[in-house]
């Protein structure tokens, strides 16, 4: 993914991203900007099973061949898109205690996900890899390492957060999948549908306290509520257990 390549001279050739810091050619109809902003529309209105090269090459007017000139498959492509994306997280400089910093950074990362939900099908690695995505984690180590942290407590205080957001961002999105799949357009819809099979397990007098929260729970139908609150506890664990 985005690795640099020998040529064939045994030259090394530019990176990708090294690539797509450069000034385009002045007669350049195709460039990474445009692969990544048509690749990009295709996931959010297809899928991310629609982003193929050929498709891609019919949508920007080329021949597949021309494409492959500027990325080598589909990792390349899944790092450009991205990137793309996650150029739209950022908090101001005004904003400078460690907890607005990460909090602010897990809830837009949330959103973006939402809008973007083919972001959950791609490779780990690729998700931290870009220019972009570094540059958000680096926001968020820089204003960590204000706290006087060690750099592997920093690293991990980080990770822990946005392990949290990617996890329960992509439950989420597999809990809209699995209802606009049966055509299940609320949560009381979901329920009335699931209801055999969960009154069967609730019957078995097995699960008191699953029962207690499906009764008595006000907030089954609201995830951002749920985010939140999870996110908050991450965040008092990190505050209590490093002293921040």
């Amino acid at each position: 993914m985005a690795a640099q390549k020998k040529g064939d001279e045994g030259l090394v050739e530019p990176s990708l991203w090294e690539r797509l810091e450069r000034p385009a050619p002045a007669r350049a109809t195709l460039t990474l900007e445009r692969i990544a902003a048509a690749a990009v529309e295709i996931a959010d209105t297809e899928g991310a099973a629609a982003v193929t090269m050929r498709r891609l090459a019919a949508e920007l007017g080329v021949a597949p061949m021309a494409a492959y000139r500027h990325v080598s498959g589909k990792d390349d492509l899944w790092a450009l898109m991205i990137d793309r994306v996650s150029a739209e997280l950022s908090v101001t400089p005004e904003v400078t205690g460690w907890r607005e910093v990460l909090r602010s950074f897990a809830v837009q990362t949330r959103e973006l996900m939402l809008r973007h939900p083919w972001m959950g099908q791609v490779p780990a690695p690729l998700i931290s890899l870009t220019p972009a995505r570094m540059a958000v984690a680096e926001r968020q180590l820089e204003v960590l390492a204000t706290t006087g942290l060690d750099a592997d407590s920093m690293m991990a205080a980080f990770r822990t957060v946005s392990s949290y957001v990617h996890g329960a961002t992509q439950s989420e999105l597999a809990l809209r999948e699995y209802k606009e799949r049966h055509g299940w357009s609320s949560g009381a819809e979901t329920r009335q549908a699931l209801a055999p099979q969960m009154n069967y397990l609730m019957d078995t007098g097995r699960y008191p306290n699953y029962q207690r929260y499906g009764l008595g729970a006000a907030h089954k139908d609201d995830p951002t509520w749920e985010f939140d609150l999870g996110l908050d506890c991450i965040l008092d664990g990190i505050a209590a257990r490093l002293g921040v």
